[in-house]
């Protein structure tokens, strides 16, 4: 997919979304949150349903469908890409949680970014390659800044770079 994509003028694109809440983990977002992220990063007409999974059910899905032994962040399935788009966002509970934590963010602020994200890979984007990858994160990055939220790539680097490394003598 080249470019980004753009939405026609004066037209809105409409936004068909269940939302599921298949875990019982603390701080989970909320209907109306989910919307907001979900419909900021929408271009085109779609139908998504989009589940907060623990992590038995984040491991399973990743095992049977990308032969992955672990619970990932946020997994997407396709199942059309003609208008109306059609798909199912899955987000791990407990692994935003932790990343959360680990990457000194705000979980809402991680919850709007794995939203923004799953609901760009519906719409064609990827990151298998260096360029898809940069310019599927400045979207990323745009869509957030425009929700109120900072870069997300830029606070992983800083707090990467902030952390002391281990088993690494000092001079």
């Amino acid at each position: 997919m080249s470019g980004t994509p753009k939405r026609k003028p004066g037209r809105t694109p409409e936004l068909a979304l269940t939302i599921q809440y298949g875990t019982r983990c603390a701080q989970l977002p909320l209907p109306a949150k989910l919307r907001l992220w979900a419909r900021a990063a929408l271009r085109k007409n779609a139908r998504v349903t989009l589940r907060l999974v623990g992590e038995r059910e984040a491991r399973e899905l990743n095992l049977n469908y990308r032969g992955r032994d672990y619970a990932t962040n946020v997994l997407t399935f396709i199942y059309s890409q003609k208008s109306p788009l059609e798909g199912d966002i899955a987000i791990c509970a407990p692994v935003v949680a932790r990343e959360a934590n680990r990457q000194g963010m705000r979980r809402e602020a991680h919850y709007a970014h794995l939203t923004v994200h799953g609901m760009l890979h519906l719409q064609g984007f990827d990151h298998e390659r260096a360029h898809d990858a940069t310019r599927m994160e400045n979207l990323e990055t745009r869509i957030l800044a425009r929700l109120g939220y900072a870069d997300p790539y830029r606070d992983v680097a800083q707090t990467a770079a902030r952390k002391p490394k281990k088993n690494v003598r000092q001079a």
